[in-house]
């Protein structure tokens, strides 16, 4: 037997639990700790907390921090007991969560680590499989959410993204003021939105100000459904409005871009992109050639003009002239003969009364944005997921703002 003081000091382990034994392997750069529990001790049932007589024991094995940069690992032979109310367990242990192969130490360190680097980096540099730190991981996040307090956010909103390209489209949604994910489902139905409001409080769904979204059905009859007040407090936030005009501006491009290229006219040749950009956030000094263009009789033009007219609308203080802009915009739209801005002027008709009220609570998604870009810098680092659900638990992790970490040994 060698010395078992610092290791039981380092662990936390204190009566009735003892280290019995501590064995060095240097061949394997292995160091073995041996914990038993002092067989006098009352015994717990782990469910109701009631005394309970011993069943027997189980031996288990959890892998530690490394001593040394030698591979730890903590050996016991783990009494079960025989509950009246809920049968024959297993007790819990100090020094690692239920269930897990690792102590609460090591995971706190896995959990570190996956905070800056992907699962296949930490498993290989702390000689893991890819599943074993996959269900750390995914053990943290539900423990973070178990910890979680059942809170409305004064300011919701609601998104999509898709795990690849295309494919297993999830539903996020998040807390505008604060930037967490609150919640993830992985399809973007309403039943799925429905789920997320009634984990809230019914008394405390008055509470929330805004809702801010895209048009997608879904989110909108989900959300008049559960929110108080919805038709004043639902949002269409500014950034997917903005993508609807860029969308509605491209497809005239490239009617008009064919139509041209047949009279071998190159104008539109290599400006896609051009037409994308916020001009009022960029400098366009060295632009002089576009806005040439954008005043010229294009048809691309016209679309270019009505998608900042848009844009400046936004920024209006006195609501009345808001409502007024919106309306002389759509009437321009219908009568402008172009033919992916008369399908757009209707569908912003159907949904301008959640614009408007986005203006009016001046509901910045700034922070919403912030998840999405945050969002696909996981998709980019993933290269794409296979599976939504890690996906789903990647998001949690990362952006939940959850509390993640085992309750360590004092």
């Amino acid at each position: 037997m060698r010395n078992t003081i610092p290791y039981a000091e380092i662990l936390g382990i204190k009566p009735p639990w003892m280290i019995t034994d501590v064995q060095v392997s240097h061949p394997e750069k292995s160091v073995s700790i041996s914990i038993a529990m002092d067989e006098s001790a009352a015994l717990l049932c782990p469910e109701c907390g009631k005394p309970s007589g011993r069943y027997g024991c189980n031996r288990r094995e959890w892998r530690h921090l490394d001593t040394c940069q030698y591979q730890t690992i903590l050996v016991g032979d783990i009494p079960r007991v025989e509950c009246p109310e809920h049968g024959v367990l297993q007790i819990s242990v100090p020094w690692a969560g239920d269930g897990s192969r690792y102590t609460a130490l090591f995971e706190a360190l896995v959990i570190d680590w996956l905070m800056d680097a992907p699962t296949s980096a930490v498993a290989e540099h702390l000689r893991l499989g890819w599943d074993a730190v996959d269900g750390i991981k995914t053990r943290a996040v539900t423990r973070g959410l178990s910890r979680r307090e059942s809170t409305v956010p004064a300011n919701v909103c609601i998104d999509e993204t898709s795990s690849r390209k295309g494919h297993n489209y999830l539903t996020i949604i998040g807390d505008r003021d604060t930037g967490a994910v609150q919640y993830v489902a992985i399809d973007r139905k309403e039943e799925s939105v429905n789920a997320y409001w009634e984990s809230l409080p019914e008394a405390d769904r008055g509470n929330v100000q805004s809702v801010t979204m895209d048009f997608w059905k879904a989110f909108i009859s989900s959300s008049k459904k559960y929110v108080p007040e919805a038709e004043e407090r639902i949002c269409f936030d500014r950034f997917h409005v903005a993508g609807y005009f860029g969308g509605a501006v491209d497809d005239v491009r490239k009617e008009e871009h064919r139509t041209l290229l047949e009279n071998d006219d190159e104008t539109l040749k290599g400006t896609k992109y051009e037409w994308m950009r916020n001009s009022r956030k960029i400098d366009n000094r060295s632009r002089r050639w576009f806005f040439a263009l954008a005043h010229s009789t294009l048809k691309t033009a016209r679309a270019w003009a009505m998608k900042e007219t848009a844009a400046q609308l936004w920024d209006y203080q006195q609501f009345g002239r808001v409502t007024n802009g919106w309306k002389r915009l759509l009437t321009w739209m219908r009568k402008s003969r172009l033919k992916p801005m008369i399908e757009l002027a209707e569908t912003i008709h159907a949904h301008l009364w959640g614009i408007l009220n986005a203006i009016r609570l001046r509901a910045s998604n700034g922070n919403a944005e912030g998840i999405n870009s945050r969002i696909q810098k996981l998709k980019k680092m993933a290269c794409g997921y296979r599976s939504p659900e890690r996906f789903r638990i990647d998001i949690l992790f990362h952006l939940g703002q959850l509390n993640l970490r085992p309750g360590l040994p004092t």
